[in-house]
């Protein structure tokens, strides 16, 4: 079981349950005694062969567990959908910055596996009386996740779909842009693809609305001592300093929404 004193080392849990949320999205919940954990924070996750950092996407210190949904795009995560209820995986953490809660009326933006974060504190923001709009993005009805979920937080849930197969048809920004004219929201938070995020910052710097991020940058020690997550012009360390940042601390970003660095630390353009 987790202790805060040994938080850098992997401690070895078993998987209580799986929920199969799309065909390419897996949440696996496991045992955790919570420390004051915040969404947008994340673990690192261990197979026993290879370590890769996962968001938390669910926060339940009443039933003593946490979540972490997968979605499988390689071979690390290809190995953890193929996992079962009682298998054991190594978690340490939590690392890095989560977001804040503030205000009465927030609009949350999730893309893709990007809406792990956002779903955790959708959650957390419910359970303190804010009321949360919350577009789920995706490109087709299929890969839409916590719907039901996040309805049952009570947030509004808007889906949207690239391909229109469900709900609003297009890009969560376009919608984005429609709610802010007809709602009146204190903050917005978002984590997806970096590209819609630099348009939202966008939109949530015109219309003047504080803006929460969760960036995403290849880690590998998430202590703060490789520097291969820091960013460009201000060094900051996505692992310590981020993954949450607040709109203006992106504009001292050199490369946000531009450019990120591979593991061999060459820029990969968006």
């Amino acid at each position: 079981m987790y202790r805060k004193e040994i938080k850098n080392i992997p401690q070895v849990l078993p998987i209580n349950r799986i929920v199969e949320e799309t065909p390419t999205v897996k949440t696996f919940y496991l045992p955790w005694e919570f420390e004051g954990e915040s969404p947008g924070q994340f673990l690192m996750v261990w197979n026993f062969q290879d370590e890769k950092p996962m968001s938390i996407s669910s926060i339940d210190p009443v039933n003593g567990e946490v979540g972490i949904s997968v979605k499988m795009v390689g071979p690390f995560t290809q190995a953890l959908h193929k996992l079962q209820e009682n298998d054991k995986i190594g978690l340490r953490g939590p690392y890095g910055s989560g977001f804040e809660i503030a205000g009465s009326r927030v609009l949350a933006v999730g893309g893709g596996i990007g809406m792990a974060p956002v779903a955790a504190f959708t959650e957390e923001a419910s359970r303190r009386g804010v009321q949360v709009d919350i577009i789920t993005a995706a490109t087709t009805k299929d890969e839409i996740l916590f719907t039901k979920r996040l309805e049952n937080a009570g947030a509004r849930v808007f889906p949207t779909t690239d391909d229109g197969s469900h709900g609003f048809c297009g890009f969560a920004t376009e919608l984005v842009e429609k709610l802010i004219k007809e709602e009146d929201y204190d903050m917005v938070v978002s984590c997806g693809p970096e590209i819609m995020m630099k348009k939202l910052h966008l939109l949530t710097d015109e219309n003047q609305i504080p803006a929460q991020f969760s960036l995403e940058r290849y880690m590998k020690c998430a202590l703060g001592i490789c520097g291969q997550c820091c960013v460009d012009d201000v060094g900051w360390r996505i692992c310590v300093e981020g993954p949450v940042f607040w709109g203006d601390q992106l504009r001292l970003i050199k490369e946000f929404g531009e450019y990120h660095r591979n593991a061999s630390g060459i820029k990969e353009y968006f």
